[in-house]
């Protein structure tokens, strides 16, 4: 019987998981679909207004053209117009100078017919002189202008010859993604990629990522959007400064022409595990105000609890008084597992996500009028009046700014001051398998102290504070400046070993 329960429930599972892998699959030819008809629309519509452009073009460079021709025929006319009217009041000289020249003719004709070499010279001479003088010569009868139009000498050969050999940009092949060179590192992701064979006409890369919680190739309806980096000039880019808050990143790219995009390369997955968590705030003291990754004191907080349920107490005993409370951990407490609200002098929060296993690290920062506040981690069994490093079940670096400055390291009620300037920002570097919990500078990586214990249970990020407030960074990688360093951490642990010699 057990055996066909678990044979039904295998093929129950391989058919769920078939179900979900055709649905998948017809999502994608429904996107596919739709981004065909959208491709499609916004090709035509480009087209057409490439060929608009282009005929405005044409439209513009032809009243350039007739503009010219009209008026170097202006020009023409006027000057011909000009020579007319000149030609015109020199005619009558040229009426004259013919009906002379006639004479002149008539009298040269004569002239051949004298014997006497003396008169013949006189004749000769006399004939000379008035060709000479004669205005019919002088006058230039060639116009300075033609009837060729300059502006006319347009080739179009070349142009019609460029229009005709018109055709479409081939689509860009699909880049390939190499998982080898892309780098997951401190919160940052590097992807590189290749086409697969050389394409001068690519313009530039597209690139698309999102995460997901989702082992293996994309699905096409996700939780998630996906995000665009446009105009990547080069096959390789980075995305730093992220938050870790998915396992895994999917990632692709496509290379695009002037005219067109290419296909998309085939997705890639990229693990980015790192540790989230919230502030929890059914373990806060009551006079925290807890919201998410930030805490801040509240002097009030408590007080307002008490008086609201005072009046609760007494509307549910119809106006009979209640008895004076001597605390607020005498308040029904809000239960966070097997354990209650931290009360008394236990200003504390913990995180909502517990650390069994693996290395982990996140950020604190402090506001700079903040009193005093304590960072670490505790075991769940941390008890509510109990504070961070006061116990065998809590370790932390604690600081102090109020009547004097101190900064140390504490753990079960031992203290270690430490001779460092307390930073800006506190980075907490949780190694659980190796035992070890180490203190940084976040900005300089500088090590400010390290525990080397063994830890036996899981344990929470813990904080404490009092007059001000903290907030944390979550989703974090390990640094690799502190993973090269947890070598010399390791080295460096016998200056504390006041503080580590308790085994839990």
């Amino acid at each position: 019987m057990d055996s066909q329960k678990e044979a039904l429930q295998r093929i129950i599972s391989t058919l769920a998981n078939k179900n979900d892998e055709i649905q998948n699959f017809i999502d994608t030819l429904n996107h596919t679909l739709k981004g065909v008809q959208d491709n499609s629309s916004n090709i035509l519509s480009e087209l057409d207004e490439e060929f608009d452009s282009l005929y405005s073009i044409l439209d513009e460079m032809k009243e350039r053209m007739v503009s010219s021709i009209k008026q170097e025929q202006a020009r023409k006319s006027q000057e011909l117009q000009w020579f007319l009217i000149f030609f015109q009041s020199q005619l009558s000289q040229c009426n004259n100078a013919l009906e002379n020249s006639e004479e002149l003719l008539e009298f040269a004709t004569r002239s051949l017919d004298i014997k006497e070499p003396e008169e013949f010279s006189k004749a000769a001479r006399q004939i000379k002189d008035r060709v000479t003088m004669a205005s019919a010569f002088r006058l230039s009868l060639k116009p300075k202008v033609s009837d060729n139009m300059t502006h006319l000498m347009v080739d179009f050969s070349r142009e019609r010859q460029m229009l005709q050999t018109l055709k479409f940009l081939p689509v860009p092949k699909a880049p390939e993604i190499d998982p080898v060179e892309c780098l997951v590192a401190d919160n940052s992701v590097t992807v590189a990629w290749r086409m697969p064979e050389e394409d001068n006409k690519i313009d530039h890369f597209t690139l698309e990522y999102r995460k997901t919680n989702f082992d293996g190739l994309p699905r096409v309806k996700d939780e998630r959007c996906w995000e665009i980096i446009d105009n990547i000039k080069g096959t390789e880019y980075t995305l730093s400064g992220l938050k870790f808050d998915a396992k895994y990143m999917n990632f692709r790219v496509r290379a695009c022409n002037k005219a067109v995009a290419g296909e998309y390369s085939d997705p890639v997955t990229l693990e980015t595990k790192a540790l989230n968590f919230n502030l929890d705030n059914s373990s806060s003291h009551l006079n925290l105000k807890v919201e998410d990754t930030c805490v801040e004191w509240d002097p009030t907080g408590g007080k307002g609890q008490e008086t609201k349920s005072k009046g609760k107490e007494n509307k549910g005993r119809s106006g009979t008084p209640s008895p004076k409370r001597t605390s607020v951990g005498s308040r029904p407490p809000a239960v966070r597992g097997s354990r209650d609200r931290f009360t008394g002098e236990s200003y504390t929060v913990l995180g909502d996500t517990a650390i069994e296993n693996g290395q982990h690290y996140w950020e604190v920062k402090a506001q700079k009028d903040c009193k005093s506040y304590s960072v670490g981690v505790a075991y769940k069994t941390l008890g509510k009046f109990d504070q961070l490093g006061k116990t065998n079940t809590s370790w932390c670096i604690h600081v102090n700014n109020w009547l004097q400055n101190t900064f140390a390291a504490k753990h079960n009620n031992k203290v270690k001051a430490l001779d460092v300037t307390v930073p800006e920002k506190i980075g907490v570097f949780c190694d659980f398998d190796g035992g070890q919990l180490s203190f940084y500078d976040a900005n300089s990586k500088q090590l400010l102290y390290s525990f080397k214990t063994k830890f036996t249970q899981p344990v929470l990020p813990g904080f404490m504070v009092w007059c001000g407030g903290l907030s944390l960074n979550t989703g974090m990688q390990v640094p690799s400046a502190i993973r090269t360093l947890q070598k010399s951490e390791n080295g460096m642990t016998g200056s504390s070993s006041s503080l580590n010699n308790v085994t839990q």
